[in-house]
């Protein structure tokens, strides 16, 4: 008998009218077990006899005798449900548990919740729902807090269903009352809905979460790189004013020299005066005791006779007009301050223009060589990143954007917002031009360079003359050969700007350009010239450690 309940589930022993464990078990022609006082009321209160599972229809009132078999096959599982139960072991409640709502001194951990008692009970104070005939027809859920929240406080009944209309739980009767023409669905129905519904926040609140992980990363690398350009600018700032403090302290000990050499040569001459001085008045103490010697002399004779053999009267010079006059110091300071401030202005010069070339190297970008658009003179290295005049002029397609008279070629890459810069070597080049030209210029026959005709040039020509390819072209006057031009646009400032990279110095700038059109970058290296002008302009990277 027992080896039989264990092959059945615990759904079979419960009656389908009261839905708790059978009591005095009986079976319906048609095969259904029901509690015997189950299926008399049933039919007691209703219209005909028909089985409440199959809704089979029995002409007659079935006399109905209680099923032995069964009924000890439900004593076997009652048993066997409360020696289970009874062998749990009696647990405290700790924090977060639900405890019992009987016991008094210390709450034992609830085993179930009774949503008629409205109550949770441990394993002792659940034994009367579990055997008490009239308590076994409570339903008993797993134990939570709070029941008098599942009950509706209009009816008393159990919340089993949600009102979609008015967004709240709500009983049977309240269907059939107050929410009789609402959206009602089951629980169960809402919270599988509600459930979906948070997984998708939830899904979109981790995304915001990484989004703003993300943003803290940025911000901290923002924050890193503001430190490092922060330290750079302090190592920077310590050069120039260390330079700066030199250089003054260089004017000072040049000053202190110049004021001690003054002071030195008049001590030297002093000391020659003196010198020479002191001889004379030592030939003159000579010629004084001689004289003295003399004219003591009472003979006559010997007085004569010695008188001409005095020695001449050694020669002196007029110190008449001889004098020692204090240095002048004056303007020495001023002087001194003077030279200082133009090697201060010189130094800060310097220092901005090396500034102003870092700021814009900033900006560089990759520009490689367009081939469609070269003159077929020109030769272009396979990177794209050389080009030089060759002396056999190639066949290639006439397409629209190839130069067809000049010796031009454009960069591939074009800007139409922001600002960019590039650096070009022309070292050895002795003619070249550089710039940059907007996409609608004339490509065909002879061109002429200048910003109305969509050109941003500067160039150089034989005899090392530069110039800016203005209308009329401006001369520029340059201390140093440039070996390596950098090429800086800010699109929106209307600015083109040519520096020397080597000298760190600006050339000349375009200013109030107005840009409505993509930039591209311009390259000639100008004519070979018979072996004069070999060198090709090379797009060199940007170092910006200069």
């Amino acid at each position: 008998m027992s080896a039989a309940s264990n092959l059945l589930s615990e759904d079979q022993f419960l009656c389908s009218i009261c839905l708790d464990v059978f009591t005095d078990p009986v079976s319906t022609s048609c095969g259904h077990n029901f509690c015997k006082n189950c299926i008399n009321e049933h039919w007691n209160t209703s219209d005909r006899c028909q089985c409440p599972m199959c809704k089979e229809v029995f002409n007659t009132k079935p006399d109905l005798r209680v099923n032995t078999l069964f009924s000890e096959m439900v004593v076997q599982f009652r048993q066997s449900a409360q020696q289970k139960t009874s062998s749990s072991e009696q647990q405290e409640s700790k924090p977060g548990e639900v405890p019992c709502d009987v016991c008094t001194g210390t709450k034992l951990k609830a085993l179930k919740s009774c949503l008629v008692c409205l109550a949770s009970y441990c394993e002792t104070h659940l034994e009367p729902h579990l055997t008490a005939s009239r308590l076994k027809r409570h339903q008993l859920i797993d134990p939570v807090e709070n029941l008098e929240d599942r009950m509706c406080t209009k009816h008393d009944k159990p919340l089993e269903l949600f009102c979609k209309t008015d967004q709240t739980c709500v009983c049977m009767l309240c269907t059939v009352l107050d929410h009789k023409t609402h959206d009602v669905v089951p629980l169960k129905e809402e919270y599988e809905g509600k459930k979906v519904e948070l997984k998708k926040t939830e899904a979109e609140i981790q995304q915001m979460i990484q989004k703003r992980r993300l943003k803290i990363q940025e911000i901290k690398h923002s924050v890193d790189l503001s430190e490092e350009d922060a330290d750079r600018e302090k190592a920077e700032g310590v050069q120039v004013f260390t330079d700066l403090k030199e250089s003054v302290e260089r004017g000072l000990n040049e000053l202190i020299k110049t004021i001690e050499e003054k002071q030195k040569r008049k001590e030297k001459q002093a000391k020659a005066f003196i010198k020479e001085l002191e001889q004379e008045i030592s030939e003159l103490k000579k010629r004084s005791a001689e004289v003295v010697q003399v004219s003591l002399s009472e003979d006559h004779v010997h007085f004569l006779q010695s008188f001409q053999y005095l020695k001449a009267a050694p020669p002196t010079k007029d110190w008449t007009e001889v004098s020692v006059h204090p240095p002048s110091y004056e303007g020495t300071v001023v002087g001194s301050l003077h030279q200082l401030e133009e090697t201060l202005s010189r130094e800060m010069k310097k220092f901005f223009d090396e500034a102003e070339l870092k700021r814009v190297q900033k900006f560089a970008v990759d520009v490689t060589l367009d081939p469609d658009t070269a003159y077929p003179s020109l030769i272009l290295s396979a990177d794209g990143k050389q080009v030089k005049h060759g002396d056999v002029k190639k066949k290639l397609p006439k397409i629209p954007k190839r130069f067809s008279l000049e010796n031009y070629v454009l960069g591939k890459q074009c800007f139409f917002s922001g600002r960019f810069y590039f650096e070009v070597e022309v070292t050895g080049k002795t003619a070249w031009d550089l710039g940059v030209v907007r996409e609608s210029i004339n490509r065909k026959g002879f061109i002429n360079l200048s910003p109305q005709d969509g050109y941003w040039t500067m160039l150089l020509r034989k005899g090392n003359v530069y110039k800016a390819a203005t209308d009329p072209p401006v001369s520029l006057s340059l201390k140093s050969r440039p070996q390596k031009v950098g090429v800086f646009v800010d699109y929106e400032e209307g600015l083109v700007s040519f520096y020397d990279v080597d000298a760190a110095a600006l050339i000349y700038s375009f200013t109030g350009c107005s840009f409505e059109e993509k930039l591209f970058p311009f390259f000639s290296p100008e004519y070979n010239d018979v072996g004069e002008n070999p060198a090709p302009l090379i797009i060199s990277p940007v170092n910006q450690t200069v």
